[in-house]
């Protein structure tokens, strides 16, 4: 796969639907419904995340290697960054010292999925635990030879979305369960490191979110701002 410049910066547009989620923890599911937005058909790489930021945070160094060692907050300054950058109203109102974050519906700009939004789109349409052959879509324990592979390398969903499995997992907008764990926000995907049970679309994985860590990044969405009454 071609992922230049051009490329690594496609966005995909989502349908509308509705989803399931479901916790392991608690055995609760939810049903949630999900309005149409724009997903980035591949996570965030090193190299456009060094254009906007001028950083390269990464433990493993490769410009089409997903960006990762980035916490929760450095992917919504990233969201907010790029939007500036772009002419976009920043999604983000950020108070990274009393550690609040607030999400403005009626902005244009770049922002981290819900995930109900990235549980939908990784299953574009599919009902099992996959969109398609493990080895085929991801990387992941068993295939990865214990390192982060460059994005776009695998097969892409139905609707031309790569790596929602395996190589790296996403950082949501979610707050994970703030009765029992406070500030952590949810993960999903999986990773290059994780066997194969954590490689499926309904995975919920969480961590605090100033962590950094070696097989955590995260790809960006936009949404249409709903119209002010």
């Amino acid at each position: 796969m071609d992922t230049g410049t051009e490329a690594e910066n496609t966005m995909v547009a989502v349908p509308p639907g509705q989803v399931t989620l479901s916790d392991r923890r608690t055995q609760r599911s939810w049903h949630v419904e999900v309005a149409p937005f724009q997903l980035s058909a591949f996570p965030v790489t090193q190299s456009r995340y060094a254009r906007v930021t001028g950083r390269r945070p990464s433990s493993a160094r490769g410009d089409r290697l997903p960006v990762e060692g980035v916490s929760w907050w450095d992917a919504v300054q990233f969201c907010n960054a790029l939007s500036q950058r772009e002419g976009l109203t920043p999604a983000y109102r950020l108070d990274t010292t009393a550690e609040t974050a607030e999400w403005d519906a009626f902005a244009d700009g770049y922002r981290l999925p819900t995930e109900a939004e990235w549980e939908h789109a990784c299953r574009a349409g599919t009902t099992g635990p996959r969109y398609g052959q493990l080895d085929e879509v991801a990387w992941h324990q068993g295939n990865s030879g214990g390192q982060i592979h460059p994005v776009g390398d695998k097969q892409p969903n139905a609707w031309g979305l790569y790596d929602m499995l395996g190589n790296v997992w996403d950082w949501c907008w979610d707050v994970y369960d703030a009765e029992v764990y406070g500030t952590y926000r949810v993960l999903r995907g999986g990773g290059w490191a994780d066997e194969h049970w954590s490689c499926r679309a309904s995975v919920r994985r969480r961590s605090h979110p100033t962590f950094r860590i070696d097989d955590v990044g995260f790809r960006i969405a936009r949404s249409a701002p709903p119209h002010r009454p």
